[in-house]
């Protein structure tokens, strides 16, 4: 799909490619932040509710990180690209966040299973699978009005995409949420 404007947003397949990316984004910094801090709880022996506040605190930061890290490389100063990253993601981290953990939560046994066991990791891939599943409408619904990662793409090229559908220059590490 080829913009000629900076406002003209993306549709479609273009719309939907852009939203699987973003969504897998989220995806890898929630993930990181999930499985650190569930295995940090469990391995503390920690309540269950101690456990996911630390795994959703974690994952906050690990993806406001991997959006504000690239932003900066696109030329904003940290005091600048916190709050893009955070118009970015946080629609996304919380959606996936709140599916993840109550699907972790509703597993019986998963969360006192322990780091050996399979129904622990099992579940764990199981829950951050549900909410790419339930995160990736809200993505596409956020970049198709301009929001989420759309924010993002804003300082990355003006949001131009290429003949495959991804924003140009939009490769190689930038943020894709």
């Amino acid at each position: 799909m080829d913009h000629t404007q900076h406002d003209e947003r993306p549709t479609g397949t273009a719309l939907t490619r852009l939203a699987v990316s973003a969504t897998l984004h989220c995806l890898t910094g929630c993930a990181i932040g999930e499985v650190l801090g569930m295995v940090i709880g469990t391995a503390l022996g920690w309540p269950d509710l101690q456990t996911v506040a630390l795994a959703v605190a974690l994952a906050f930061v690990f993806g406001y990180a991997f959006t504000i890290g690239p932003v900066m490389r696109s030329g904003l100063a940290l005091r600048a690209a916190i709050p893009v990253a955070l118009a970015a993601d946080t629609v996304s981290i919380t959606v996936m966040e709140v599916v993840d953990n109550a699907v972790m939560l509703s597993v019986p046994g998963a969360m006192d299973a322990g780091l050996g066991s399979w129904l622990f990791w099992g579940a764990l891939a199981f829950a951050l699978a549900v909410a790419f599943v339930v995160t990736l409408p809200v993505n596409r619904w956020l970049i198709s009005r301009g929001r989420g990662h759309a924010v993002v793409h804003a300082h990355h090229g003006g949001g131009h995409a290429d003949g495959d559908g991804e924003p140009a220059g939009d490769r190689g590490g930038h943020a894709h949420r």
